[in-house]
């Protein structure tokens, strides 16, 4: 068993990234938050902070501001040799004193493993909503697009800064994606299109490539032009290329209370696959 005297903490040095590359690859208990970012990407955010006993890492605790406001979990890691439990015990608490003073909307985490489901129900997490996993496969039926007076291209790395204005319409504080989050995505895109409605941005959608198929991971319209069709559109046209390029089936992750994004995925085709992950806030 270890104690706080066992331990020291600090906030995540570069000259740690080898280390905590090894205790991340190496070692069983791992959280890791879904995201564009490895969780090493986050060094030199804060809090990010290290479990030491001795010259020995035994933790790693992630949680930074992303956008300003709200923080999520990126990372947890635990070594083999030590309880997962009294590692989270100890650095959490350290987490919440780092961002005592600051201005937070919302802490969160997605689970992926039930250990660490337990880890954030012991601590104050409750849970608040279900990430759910659909599937679209290219035998699937799907209503085409009806028409509109929109065009669907290629983005751009100039159109970030009107994406990231509807991204932030359409999403609120929570699900929101920082500017510099959304730039991430698009590099890491195997398609990444707009809709344009009278030469003005509407609507994105960003897709990565998976093997033999395609993962929808963003797809947002302005509030201001929903109900008319866009979102199809562009579900439509990512579905045809993705056909085009000869992908099998396409994913795409949902809240569990979000009826509209549903509705619009089942017209096309995708099935609920009964995957799902729960979405936990904390609550002091």
């Amino acid at each position: 068993m270890i104690t706080d005297i066992d331990l020291s903490c600090h906030q995540v040095r570069e000259s740690d990234r080898q280390r905590l590359a090894n205790l991340i690859h190496f070692e069983p208990f791992i959280h890791r938050h879904l995201d564009w970012r490895s969780p090493l990407d986050w060094i030199g955010t804060q809090p990010f902070l290290l479990a030491e006993r001795g010259d020995r890492l035994l933790g790693a605790l992630a949680c930074p501001a992303d956008p300003p406001g709200t923080r999520w979990i990126r990372l947890f890691a635990a070594a083999s040799d030590v309880a997962v439990e009294e590692v989270w015990g100890f650095l959490w608490p350290k987490v919440l004193e780092a961002i005592s003073n600051e201005k937070v909307i919302f802490i969160g985490a997605i689970p992926l493993q039930n250990w660490f489901n337990n880890l954030l129900k012991s601590s104050g997490f409750i849970q608040i909503n279900e990430v759910i996993l659909m599937s679209w496969d290219r035998n699937a039926s799907h209503s085409s697009r009806a028409a509109h007076p929109l065009s669907i291209r290629s983005m751009s790395i100039d159109d970030l800064v009107r994406i990231e204005e509807i991204d932030r319409k359409s999403f609120g504080p929570v699900w929101h994606n920082s500017r510099e989050t959304l730039e991430l995505a698009y590099r890491q895109a195997a398609l990444a299109t707009v809709a344009e409605s009278e030469g003005e941005i509407v609507g994105y959608q960003i897709s990565t490539a998976l093997q033999k198929g395609g993962h929808l991971a963003r797809l947002a319209v302005d509030p201001a032009f929903q109900r008319r069709g866009i979102g199809s559109a562009l579900l439509d046209d990512l579905l045809m290329q993705f056909s085009r390029r000869g992908a099998a089936h396409v994913t795409v992750n949902t809240q569990k209370d979000n009826r509209a994004s549903i509705a619009l995925y089942e017209q096309f085709g995708f099935r609920k696959t009964g995957e799902a992950y729960p979405v936990f806030q904390y609550q002091p």
